[in-house]
Formats: structure tokens, sequence, C-alpha cells
């Protein structure tokens, strides 16, 4: 293991270097190197580390996603106000629906094997988003219409929508039934979700205050209730729908609303443990796609990706009708909102390994938009926040 995690370490280090000196996202390089190493590849990866890489790229979104929270302040959310609502599933059905009607021809599957495909890649990606527009808020570019806040806001709550839509589907797939009961689960999982981290915040702001403990200390003590807040999700599952992850961004919020000096003590913090977690996060993203599949997938899976990303960029443009965006500032929040990686990364093999006659093509599209969507959206943001956005 021990092996395995140096290698990722160096070689994602390496990778990340080399492609930052040809101007292009360090995280491709990273995927890059998760595929050359993988187990269907030249297989340098001890398989204890793959059993738990799951986990591990679990702890990284914890990272980022509290780092994000620690961000934000709801002032801009508020200021944001029905867009963000809307980009939270207006998009993801958007894509859905897109799916729903290509699949079909483009694919040969049946129109509930479509809706399952559709709901593995509408997701986006936090991983890729949320740093992206952490760095456009400390560098001022879109502050004024509070566009990262909106894009940061809408990315959290589309992945809880679209793994509940996921699990809806899958199920009417394998039984020929579905529950409305899932459906009821997003609104509630959200609320709860947010009530949970947010009354957190409060508690840490309280005990922070009182006990002086160094900032370290403090970190350990937030991944610590953070990985909790993951596990009360798994363990309340069937009983109370709990979005950890919403739970995890909220509490860096309120602790950023309530306690803003330490807020911003405890952001630097979170960006250096991102240093790292950032090269696992990525090369087990990569370690993840099987090269096979998106081989033998065709042009037909590759086309059917980009037609689905324009039905999720119109959604975009319908949620933010009515908004004081200008063009050029409408077109960075279609292009901000399209990479693909993590939750596709997690689900894309639950079809398969559930026995469903569709499960190898769910897999192969869903590495697909990985390879395909990742490196589009993150080179849109990297290259061309400075010519869309203003800059405060």
């Amino acid at each position: 293991m021990l092996t395995s995690i140096a290698v990722i370490l160096l070689l994602g280090l390496l990778s990340g270097w080399i492609f930052s000196k040809i101007k292009l996202p360090s995280l491709l390089g990273m995927i890059a190197v998760g595929i050359l190493i993988s187990p269907y590849a030249l297989n340098l990866i001890d398989e204890s580390i793959i059993a738990i890489s799951g986990e591990i790229r679990q702890i990284a979104l914890v990272i980022i996603l509290t780092r994000a929270g620690l961000s934000l302040d709801i002032s801009d959310l508020k200021k944001v106000g029905r867009p963000a609502f809307l980009m939270c599933f207006v998009p993801a059905c958007a894509e859905i629906l897109g799916t729903l009607i290509l699949a079909p021809v483009l694919l040969g599957v049946s129109t509930i094997e479509a809706a399952v495909i559709g709901s593995v890649i509408a997701a986006v990606s936090p991983a890729v988003i949320v740093p992206r527009m952490i760095r456009l808020i400390e560098e001022g570019y879109g502050a004024d219409k509070s566009i990262p806040q909106l894009i940061l806001a809408g990315a959290s709550v589309d992945d809880v929508f679209v793994i509940v839509m996921f699990t809806a589907f899958s199920a009417l797939a394998s039984t020929g039934e579905v529950s409305v009961i899932n459906f009821i689960q997003i609104p509630i999982s959200i609320v709860s979700g947010i009530l949970l981290g947010g009354c957190t915040g409060i508690l840490s702001v309280i005990f922070f205050k009182k006990y002086h403990i160094r900032d370290s200390i403090k970190i350990l003590i937030m991944l610590s209730v953070s990985f909790l807040f993951l596990e009360a999700e798994r363990r309340l599952q069937g009983y109370i729908p709990i979005s950890g992850l919403l739970a995890i961004m909220s509490m860096g919020i309120i602790i950023k609303k309530k306690y803003d000096v330490l807020a911003v003590r405890l952001s630097t913090k979170y960006n250096k443990l991102w240093l790292g977690a950032e090269i696992f996060l990525f090369v087990l993203v990569g370690t993840t796609v099987d090269l096979r599949y998106a081989i033998s997938a065709g042009i037909s899976s590759v086309l059917l990706i980009l037609c689905a990303l324009l039905f999720r960029m119109t959604g975009v443009g319908l949620s933010l009708i009515k908004t004081d965006l200008s063009q050029k500032e409408r077109l960075f929040c279609m292009l901000a909102y399209t990479p693909k990686a993590t939750v596709q990364a997690a689900i894309g093999s639950i079809p398969l390994t559930m026995g469903l006659t569709c499960g190898n093509v769910v897999l192969t599209v869903a590495v697909l938009s990985i390879l395909v969507t990742a490196p589009f959206g993150a080179l849109c943001i990297d290259n061309l926040y400075k010519r869309l956005l203003k800059k405060k």
C-alpha cells in the first residue's frame, strides 16, 4: 500500500506540473496517470488502495466542500436568489430529458434504461467546479453579481438531486416499480442537511470562541464531524434522508457568517490539505476508467454526451432568465456547469453490479463523460473566466 501511495503522489504531482506547464488543467494529468496505473492498464496500484478508493475520494470531497462553505457569504447567496434555486435541478432535468430523447436512438436502449444513463451523467463534479469558483471569489471575478457563489450553491445541491433520481430510475429498471418516497426524499434531505450543518456550525462557533485551541486541532475536529455527517447519512438511510455533503458545506457557511476571522484562517489550512487531496481524488478517478469500454463505445456514446451537454447548457440558460447577467456571463455559467467526474466514478458501475442489462452501456457512457466533460469544463473555466467575467 505504501508503494502505491508513493506512486500516486509522485506521478500525480509530476503529471499535474507537466500539464500546467503546457497551459492545461493539472487535473487532466492526474486523471491520465490514474488511467495509466489502473488495474485495466499497467496495474501499479495495490488492491487495498482500490478497495478504499471510494472512501478516499469522499475525504477529498469533504475537504473541498468545507473549503467552499468557509468561502461563501450568506449575503451573497441571498443576492443570487431564484437562479441559485433553479440551478439545483433545472439543468440536471434538462440533461436527463435530452438523454431520454437521444439514447434510445443512438444506443438502442429502452426508455427506462435511457433514464438510468441520464441520471448517471447528469451530475456535475464539485471536485472540478468548487476549487475554481473559490479561486474566482478570491480574485474577485464575477463578484459583483455573485456568479461563483451561484455556481457553487447550485452544484452542491445538483448532486443530491441527481443521486436520488438515479436511485429511483435504477429501482424502476430493476423491479419495474418506482416509489414516490424516493422523490419526496429530495427536499427532505436538502433541508435536513442544511439544518444539521447549520446547527453544528453555530455550536462550533460557540465552542471555538469559548475554548482557545490551535487551528490545526479545529481542523481535525471539523474533519471528524464531517465524516460523522456522512456516516449519519448512511445509517439513517430509509428513516430520515440527510444530505451529508450539504451539511458539511452549511457548517462552513455558518462559521463564515458568525466567525469570519476564524473562517479565513481555517480556509487557508484547508487550501493546504487540498493540495494532497486533489492528487488522490483525480488519480483515483482515473483508476476507475476502463479504456476498453471507452474505445468500444464508438462515436454514438460521445455524440450522446455532447448533445446531452447542450440540453444541460440550455437548462442553465433557462435558470438565468430575468437576471441582470450579460450574455458573456450567461455563457460562462453554461460552460462552468459542464464538468463531470466524481459522481460518475462513484455510481457508474452500480447498474452493472445490479445485473441490469444496460449495465455495460451505463458504465461506458459514465467513463466517457469523465474523459470528455472534465477536461472540457476545466479548460473553459480556466481559460475564459477573465474574458467573460468582470473583476470587482
